[in-house]
């Protein structure tokens, strides 16, 4: 799980144990250099990853990821989803695009689009 914000992290990780369906953080990171690193010596089956983020955006560091790992799955989180950000996810592999003002939605994303 990737994002700038502490509060959220801690939100976000709050929201997928509470789902008890099975989903567990192994890892989170502040920002896009650190998920790739986090990423690297985690091996996680899903990433779920903040788009607005100091020194690199979630769809740079999904691109850097994919570039390695192409199947990596991945879902966007963001605030900011517009019809661009959707496009260029969607563009890269992204499995998913959820925003941040519904955190209901985020264990079924990782349910739905981070499994096969």
């Amino acid at each position: 799980m990737v994002d700038d914000e502490s509060d959220m992290r801690v939100l976000l990780e709050a929201v997928i144990e509470t789902a008890n369906e099975g989903l567990r953080v192994v890892g989170n990171a502040t920002n896009g250099m650190e998920a790739i690193e986090r990423w690297r010596e985690t091996g996680p089956d899903v990433i779920l990853l903040d788009q607005q983020m100091p020194q690199m955006s979630g769809l740079e560091a999904a691109a850097a990821i994919l570039a390695e790992k192409p199947d990596q799955r991945i879902i966007l989180h963001s605030a900011f989803l517009d019809a661009d950000t959707h496009r260029k996810a969607s563009e890269l592999g992204i499995r998913a695009c959820v925003p941040k003002g519904d955190m209901t939605r985020i264990p079924e994303a990782l349910w739905r689009f981070g499994t096969d």
